[in-house]
């Protein structure tokens, strides 16, 4: 277990404290990948080592420093890779490590469901499911050629060696990526996909309010949906081309979570990060001629200018686009 997937339990639109937490788990290991807006992974191997500790007592150190130093508590899973890490934390809780061993890997693995496996979307979890390989067990025990045949050669390989706890992924360091994000959370659990929508409605309209206030544009679009579990699934999409314009930021959040084929799920909050951010002045825009696209760039203009009058409630974000 030398890898550590820790999520730091930030307030909403806390995202800018995440370098600093990042700064903490560097005091252990210099291989650090952030996952924004709230994770990182940790390569812990040098570090056991150095300080002559097993992963799980670093865990518990980082944990007591990130609330003495930061007022942050966090959630870790632990596992032999980056794969069964990330995993692990979905069993974690604040103030208990989640942790996977390297003999418990298939024990782990065989009774989840395959949409559990990071990179096993909707579509390919409903193919497998056609063909009654529902559990990560089912899929570790099913021939490689029958794999292969249902979901493509490669697809079909990489799906093989991760549902039998092959995990070949690594930590690669990088910087915070530069993002926006907006979270709606929801008074009680919201059963509602019609509330759900509005939420995504007006967190679009926010940020696309917010990148054009900061003269930028995005690339991609990130999905995250909190249940009353604590449980969060998060789902990303790169966009056609880069941009602030509300209606299309919407629409691909909209595509987001209908993706996610929630069937009466207990929804706390509902989270849209744009990333990937450049400068307006730098991306093109592909003429459509539509003419409603048209007057609602026009309207956003205006509402703009209302908003920079006088101040940011002058117009909703999401109201134009309703």
């Amino acid at each position: 277990m030398t890898i550590l997937c820790v999520r730091f339990q930030l307030p909403p639109m806390h995202e800018a404290a995440l370098p600093g937490l990042l700064g903490l788990l560097e005091e252990f290991t210099p291989v650090v990948q952030a996952m924004p807006p709230d994770g990182a992974l940790a390569d812990l191997r040098g570090a056991e080592r150095y300080f002559g500790r097993t992963a799980l007592e670093l865990a518990s150190v980082i944990r007591v420093r990130a609330l003495a130093l930061h007022g942050v508590d966090c959630v870790i899973g632990a596992g032999p890779g980056p794969m069964l890490a990330r995993m692990a934390l979905a069993d974690a809780r604040p103030g208990l490590t989640r942790a996977v061993a390297e003999d418990e890997v298939r024990e782990f693995l065989a009774d989840r469901p395959v949409v559990a496996l990071p990179g096993v979307g909707t579509r390919t979890a409903r193919t497998l499911c056609e063909f009654g390989l529902d559990t990560l067990g089912r899929v570790a025990a099913a021939p490689l050629s029958t794999l292969q045949r249902l979901v493509g050669a490669r697809a079909g390989r990489e799906l093989h060696e991760k549902a039998n706890g092959i995990d070949r992924g690594r930590v690669v360091p990088n910087e915070v990526s530069r993002s926006l994000a907006t979270e709606r959370p929801f008074t009680r659990d919201e059963l509602d996909p019609g509330r759900h929508r509005r939420a995504l409605l007006s967190a679009a309209g926010e940020l696309g309010a917010r990148l054009r206030a900061l003269d930028k544009v995005c690339r991609s679009l990130t999905l995250t949906v909190r249940y009353a579990d604590r449980s969060t699934t998060t789902r990303a999409r790169t966009l056609a081309e880069p941009t602030a314009h509300s209606a299309a930021l919407t629409e691909a959040a909209y595509g987001l979570y209908e993706a996610l084929g929630l069937q009466r799920a207990r929804v706390r909050a509902i989270a849209l990060r744009a990333e990937g951010l450049d400068p307006a002045e730098q991306a093109s825009h592909q003429l459509t001629f539509d003419p409603v696209d048209e007057k609602l760039r026009r309207l956003e203009e205006v509402a703009d200018r209302a908003r920079a009058k006088f101040g940011p409630r002058a117009v909703m974000p999401g109201s134009l686009a309703a």
